[in-house]
C-alpha cells in the first residue's frame, strides 16, 4: 500500500469530520417510530383486512434508506405460519422521511390459519449495517374457525356425484327389467 501524499491525510480528515459530525448523515432506523392504526383485528378464516402503520421521523435529520417489513407469527405453538401466504406485499421500500414528518404505509392481509397471531411492522436501514430494526406494536390478530357446510363449494360435487350413480344405477336396472 502506497502512503498518502502530503495533504492527503488532511483531505482524509476533512471526509472523516464530515462523515461523522452531527447533522452530516441520514437518520437510521432507531431514529424513527412505528404506531399502528389498531392494536386488534378479529376476521374469519379466509377473510382479508387491513390496516395502516405509521412511520415517523423523530430525528434532526431526514431519513432515507429504510425499509418497512410486514411479519405474522403464531402466539400459540405448533401453528405453521407462512408470512408469503398472509400479505403478498411484505416489504415496502420508504422514501425520504423529513424531521419531524411521517409516512404511512397500508397492509392488507388476508388470514389463513385459525388462531392468535401477532402482526407487527418493522423498520430497519437498507444498508443492511447491524443495527437493531424498530418495530411497533404488535397488532393482535384473532381468526376464527370458519365452519361451513359447503367449504370450498364441494357440497355439490359430494352430493352430487352420488346421486347421479344412484339414478344412473336405477335406470340401468330399470332398463334391464324392461
Amino acid at each position: 500500500m502506497r502512503p498518502l501524499r502530503r495533504g492527503g491525510t488532511a483531505l482524509v480528515a476533512v471526509v472523516a469530520v464530515l462523515l461523522l459530525a452531527p447533522g452530516a448523515r441520514d437518520a437510521d432506523a432507531s431514529q424513527v417510530s412505528v404506531t399502528l392504526d389498531r392494536a386488534r383485528v378479529s376476521t374469519q378464516l379466509g377473510q382479508k383486512f387491513s390496516f395502516r402503520s405509521t412511520i415517523t421521523n423523530r430525528g434532526s435529520t431526514p431519513a432515507r434508506g429504510l425499509i418497512a417489513h410486514l411479519n405474522v407469527l403464531s402466539l400459540r405453538p405448533g401453528v405453521y405460519v407462512d408470512p408469503e401466504d398472509w400479505s403478498a406485499e411484505r416489504t415496502r421500500y420508504l422514501g425520504t422521511i423529513p424531521p419531524g414528518e411521517s409516512t404511512t404505509a397500508m397492509w392488507r392481509v388476508h388470514a389463513v390459519n385459525h388462531g392468535a397471531f401477532g402482526v407487527y411492522v418493522a423498520v430497519l436501514d437498507e444498508s443492511g449495517r447491524a443495527r437493531r430494526p424498530r418495530t411497533g406494536p404488535t397488532l393482535r390478530l384473532a381468526v376464527a374457525e370458519r365452519k361451513t357446510l359447503n367449504s370450498g363449494g364441494i357440497l355439490p360435487l359430494a352430493l352430487g356425484i352420488p346421486g347421479l350413480l344412484g339414478v344412473g344405477a336405477l335406470a340401468l336396472r330399470w332398463h334391464r327389467r324392461a
